[in-house]
């Protein structure tokens, strides 16, 4: 079974950047330039290869007020309006979805986020995920040939309803691409 400690998240409301994002001493990083449905740019994820996984930074702005879902999906692509084309969740171990269920949670699987009533100033989430990796060869490598995407759906994850945590529709998605 895997350990439920298998990410970690912080979220932080109207913060700036952390300076991870501007520096580059050769860690692997990498970013996803985040879309709305409408193609509208609603912010940056920015992603960075530690010892213990990558951490995510994602820096939002322009969702709706609650809890939504937030992903790692399975190929590079962000085909507006409904971002069918970035696939399901990441899962190169074919795991279950859910970090509450016997046998998940998957590589893709990351914890809700909660976008603020007042989100005019955005949000900054950070999570560690331990699942994924930006080193090639390693794995849950995430820049394989089809790529992969971030995610944010339109209502909260559940973190067990199989495969994907009944979500609801995709909002927000932003290619992982090499920095």
């Amino acid at each position: 079974m895997r350990s439920l400690t298998a990410f970690a998240a912080l979220a932080l409301f109207a913060a700036p950047p952390t300076a991870f994002a501007d520096a580059h001493d050769g860690t692997p990083m990498a970013t996803a330039s985040m879309i709305g449905n409408d193609e509208e740019d609603i912010g940056t994820v920015t992603l960075k290869q530690t010892p213990n996984g990558v951490l995510i930074e994602a820096h939002l702005t322009g969702l709706s007020a609650g809890v939504h879902g937030f992903h790692i999906h399975e190929t590079g692509k962000c085909d507006a309006p409904d971002f069918k084309s970035a696939g399901g969740h990441f899962n190169p171990t074919d795991a279950k979805h859910g970090i509450t269920v016997e046998g998940g949670p998957h590589a893709g699987d990351m914890p809700n986020i909660h976008f603020p009533e007042d989100g005019d100033a955005g949000l900054r989430v950070e999570v560690l995920n331990t699942m994924v990796s930006l080193e090639e060869g390693a794995e849950g490598y995430l820049l394989d040939e089809d790529g992969s995407a971030i995610m944010v759906h339109s209502g909260a994850d559940d973190y067990e309803s199989q495969p994907s945590g009944d979500a609801g529709s995709r909002i927000a998605c932003g290619i992982v691409e090499m920095k």
